[in-house]
């Protein structure tokens, strides 16, 4: 039977998480695979936490929640350690780094300007900061790493910011059929291309009418998969295979359990609809 031997219990639980990283990193006695990774190898790791975070959430699951955000945790103490060992910077730094930034960005809570956050002020805020960093262009500090959606919406929004946008969503959907007809032309080798710009196009179009994107296709995912589960069930549950249907006989389920939702969210609001007296 395996005997754990904790450290020494700190007031502080993230003290004894700085103290158990420092261990596993120990050139001597840590971790052979913790010793044997870097900024690089770590960071994939980080965006996955990230995204379980975002996962425990949807799901409404706050004890996972609780265990994704230590997940995450670790890898902010796991960063910050290997940037100490090469003298860059620790875990202390980090915080106060975040620190110092949230109270710039809420002058109206911790300065004297007053008044009210709004998404303006808050922009105006970071560019501002990007200012004071150097930066000499409106598409700086939109990390590369982003989900691609994502990116495309923030790298849109710093070109409009600028003026770079069209005045009306005729632009962009005429943009659109322009970019489909280059697509359905296009060679092998410019194929790649030509689909980015449909959806680069198509991101723009979205964001003008007020959506996110990723969450818009992340729902649009979601809706698929429900609807594509219901009909494998159907099939089955009428003795079919539904692999082995027409496409004509698979449409025909994908209908049922289109119509099948409207009914019953039909259902759902008449049901909350008060009787007239």
């Amino acid at each position: 039977m395996t005997t754990i031997t904790r450290l020494s219990p700190d007031p502080r639980p993230i003290e004894r998480l700085l103290t158990i990283m420092q261990r596993l990193r120990d050139p001597e006695r840590g971790c052979e695979w913790d010793l044997a990774q870097n900024f690089s190898t770590i960071a994939p790791y980080t965006i996955e936490e990230a995204y379980e975070v975002s996962d425990a959430i949807e799901r409404g699951d706050m004890a996972d929640l609780k265990s994704e955000l230590g997940d995450l945790l670790l890898q902010v103490v796991f960063h910050s350690r290997m940037a100490e060992e090469a003298g860059l910077f620790d875990f202390d730094d980090v915080a106060r780094s975040i620190s110092d930034k949230m109270e710039s960005r809420h002058p109206h809570i911790f300065g004297n300007e007053g008044g009210t956050m709004d998404t303006a002020r808050w922009e105006d805020l970071k560019a501002a900061e990007r200012e004071n960093a150097g930066s000499s262009s409106a598409m700086d500090g939109v990390a590369k790493a982003l989900p691609a959606l994502l990116r495309s919406e923030k790298l849109q929004k710093r070109a409009a910011r600028v003026g770079f946008e069209w005045q009306d969503l005729r632009g962009p959907k005429e943009k659109l059929a322009e970019e489909l007809a280059e697509l359905d032309e296009a060679n092998d080798d410019d194929r790649l291309i030509e689909a980015g710009d449909v959806l680069f196009v198509t991101v723009n179009i979205v964001r003008r009418y007020g959506v996110d994107a990723e969450q818009a296709l992340k729902a649009a995912n979601s809706k698929f998969e429900r609807r594509f589960r219901q009909m494998e069930r159907l099939a089955t549950d009428e003795g079919h295979d539904f692999a082995r249907l027409s496409l004509k006989e698979q449409e025909s389920y994908w209908q049922r359990i289109k119509n099948s939702e409207k009914c019953q969210s039909s259902s759902a609001i008449s049901s909350n609809i008060d009787p007239v007296p």
